[in-house]
């Protein structure tokens, strides 16, 4: 019974990390709701009203969404710093309450200042952000000079209690966080594993839909592996570690890919594109389910099933059933016990025994040394290899690019919009309402933040305005529910702040939705609450995000197709620079640091994909060119995974004699890399005439020149197939992007 429920509650515990990563959302959401908890308690011991609740139920959550670094020291700092920031700010609203002119003009001083102070890091985003929400926050409670010391006790009630729940009731820390990451990547890699189950043994009404959560798994892990990048700075002991944990979760999202390209070639007519794993609504490939009564079926059916067990279990809990198995898949990577089937199963076969490997380097690095006692001669040699490999990771440091400067910096440009954009908010909103003209102001300000194009800024405003009206339906009723009951009314506030946390990094609708609710609440408790002021806010909302789209389209703007150009000619560079080092050392050149430019190359992909979101979403009405931004950057997904693998198969090189450098390979690299520069020639000028050349099949390169010897004499079958595929994607990349396509010269 006891071990029934510790099963019960590892599947729950590994369902919540697989649905939050690092419980980062969690986390979030409980550290504001303990913050505005205790800020309200602190206020209601000293009876203090509930205007003054209300200002530092805010003020908490402000102070406590606001703070971005990781690191605990420096989050201590710049909540001391935002704190004189706070009461300034109050004192500068509360001064020109009735200076109406006056204070308009600060007001969009203050915003550019915010705004601008983004080009100096987390600290200068937190303090402009803690500056205009406490300069919203003395509009929104009407403050007076006469208010402003009970005021001051009121934000520093709040950053005390901010602070607490930061570091006391809801502690975190890198390594903590980092910790809780790594424990989500191994529940995603253990659900795509299942979906991976699911689409050996789907059958043709079940494939689409089995292919589908295989894509969803595929991307869920590669978002984990991003957000373990991005924490391994300050999450461990020292650069070695980072980067062996980076290596190894590579390794790990590379083999799982992998994996899943291998059974869907297996039970495919022919071998399957790759492109097939990264572009939504792609059929699958013609064929069926593999024979359910196969011997073959049957054994690759109960090793899929023994990989996902290897990994969810416990470090500790080895045993001799654990290395049997983990022995078994191991050994199917020298060809050992492979089963009678066809050459596409058999590789299968092959790629659990590849995933295992990775399964093994992942538990190495994160749990350390494991025991070896019952190892088999496969595993040792495993072992062996991962020791050489952890002993040739070596420190590299990151080149540093060139800023742009003036009015075409990000930072620079966007201030001057959103100063723009807020100075036509408060004239338009002023008259719908003297008194709540902020709401324009802050809805333009919110659009303004995370984005970078026209296109995305149309959208969040269209989101953000759709999440409003049905907020507004919802404090409706919450406020007829609740009433004049206080209390009633900030629990309700609690439970809509905890899901604005939560749900935010998931959907910019939902979190709208939520934080119109919560203020229907606050404007009940202030006495202010009509049908008439929430019919408002939703016309205070529109005009924002009109007046933030108007700035953005006239004032120093960056089009989306600009926008998306540029991340395009980005992304372009970093995959011909990770695939341009790869093939050097792989054809017998110096080994470069290609971990870090794989994550320079998935981070610039990244961007691009979040750039797509205006011209992929679903209500544009371009559908010819939606399916053609999904397409290019499909395609460019596909030559990522490419690239990545053959960066993995280059670093082993030092350390595997198995695998050495080939110069032959050289011309295919070069001719790939010419047509990658071909086209991010073809993006940045149009005029550009250059042409990408095909030419013959990177095997048929490698033919051997004496009879009789080894057709793979000197790389891997792996090599070949990843730059055979990349040279095909690259090609494929210059039909949408209309790049002409020339026969190499003979």
């Amino acid at each position: 019974m006891r071990e029934a429920g510790g099963s019960v509650r590892a599947r729950l515990r590994d369902l919540v990390a697989a649905w939050d990563p690092g419980l980062l959302r969690l986390t979030a959401g409980l550290r504001a709701v303990s913050a505005i908890a205790l800020t309200l308690t602190v206020l209601a011991l000293l009876r203090a009203d509930v205007p003054h609740l209300v200002a530092g139920a805010v003020a908490a959550m402000v102070f406590t969404f606001a703070v971005r670094e990781k690191q605990r020291a420096p989050q201590a700092v710049t909540l001391a710093l935002g704190l004189p920031v706070a009461l300034a700010s109050l004192t500068l609203a509360a001064l020109l309450h009735t200076r109406v002119v006056a204070g308009d003009v600060v007001f969009v001083v203050l915003i550019f200042c915010a705004v601008y102070g983004r080009r100096y890091g987390d600290r200068g985003t937190t303090l402009g952000l803690i500056g205009f929400q406490m300069y919203l926050l003395s509009l929104f409670v009407g403050a007076t000079p006469r208010m402003l010391p009970q005021l001051y006790g009121v934000v520093a009630v709040a950053v005390t209690s901010s602070a607490l729940a930061r570091f006391v009731l809801v502690p975190e820390t890198p390594s903590a966080v980092l910790d809780r990451l790594r424990d989500a990547f191994r529940a995603r890699l253990a659900r795509l594993v299942s979906a991976q189950l699911d689409l050996l043994d789907a059958g043709s009404d079940e494939i689409d839909k089995a292919l589908a959560d295989v894509r969803a798994g595929t991307a869920r892990l590669h978002e984990t592996a991003l957000m373990i990048q991005g924490r391994l700075e300050e999450g461990t002991a020292g650069e070695s570690v980072a980067r062996l944990v980076q290596r190894r979760v590579a390794d790990a999202e590379i083999a799982a890919e992998r994996l899943g390209l291998l059974l869907l070639t297996a039970r495919s007519a022919e071998r399957a594109d790759t492109l097939t794993l990264h572009l939504p609504g792609a059929p699958a490939p013609p064929g069926g389910p593999l024979p359910v009564r196969d011997e073959a079926t049957a054994a690759l059916r109960r090793d899929l099933r023994a990989l996902r067990l290897l990994v969810l279990r416990p470090a500790a809990a080895g045993g001799a059933g654990v290395a049997y198995v983990r022995n078994r898949l191991l050994g199917y990577r020298d060809g050992e016990n492979l089963p009678k089937a066809p050459p596409a199963v058999q590789d299968v076969f092959r790629g659990v025994g590849e995933a295992a490997r990775a399964v093994l380097g992942l538990r190495v690095a994160l749990d350390g040394p494991q025991d070896e006692s019952d190892d088999s001669p496969a595993t040792a040699r495993s072992r062996e290899e991962l020791d050489a490999e952890d002993a040739a990771i070596d420190a590299g440091e990151e080149p540093s690019g060139r800023e742009p400067e003036g009015l075409r910096r990000p930072t620079t440009r966007a201030a001057v919009q959103v100063a723009v954009g807020s100075s036509l908010a408060i004239a338009g909103g002023e008259f719908l309402s003297g008194q709540r003209w902020y709401w324009a102001v802050l809805t333009c300000w919110i659009v303004f933040i995370n984005t970078a194009s026209t296109g995305e800024i149309l959208v969040k405003g269209y989101r953000r305005l759709v999440g409003t009206v049905l907020g507004v339906v919802a404090g409706l009723l919450l406020a007829g529910l609740v009433g004049h009951h206080t209390w009633t009314a900030f629990a309700l506030v609690l439970v809509c702040v905890f899901a604005v946390f939560y749900t935010a990094p998931l959907s910019y609708t939902l979190m709208s939705f939520f934080v119109t609710a919560a203020l229907g609440l606050l404007y009940t408790l202030l006495h202010t609450y009509s049908l008439s002021v929430l019919v408002l806010r939703v016309e205070e909302t529109a005009l924002g995000a009109a007046c933030g789209i108007i700035a953005a389209a006239f004032v120093l703007p960056v089009h989306t197709d600009r926008r998306t150009n540029e991340l395009l000619v980005t992304t372009l560079e970093r995959l011909a620079e990770v695939t341009g080092s790869a093939v050097d050392q792989l054809s017998g050149g110096p080994p470069a640091d290609l971990l870090d430019q794989a994550r320079e190359l998935d981070r610039a992909l990244a961007d691009l994909r979040a750039a797509t979101q205006p011209l992929t979403h679903r209500g544009t009405p371009l559908r010819g060119r939606r399916d053609t931004a999904r397409y290019v950057v499909a395609l460019l997904e596909t030559c990522a995974y490419h690239a990545r693998s053959l960066a993995a198969t280059a670093e082993l090189l030092p350390t595997h004699p198995s695998i050495a450098a080939d110069p032959r390979l050289r011309p295919a690299g070069q001719r790939i890399l010419a047509n990658i520069t071909t086209i991010s020639a073809r993006v940045t000028d149009e005029r550009s005439a250059g042409r990408v050349t095909t030419g013959p099949t990177v095997a048929s390169l490698l033919e051997p020149d004496v009879p009789g010897t080894p057709r793979w004499g000197r790389v891997t079958d792996r090599v070949l197939r990843h730059l055979q595929r990349l040279d095909e994607a690259v090609l494929g990349l210059a039909r949408p992007l209309q790049v002409p396509v020339a026969a190499p010269r003979r």
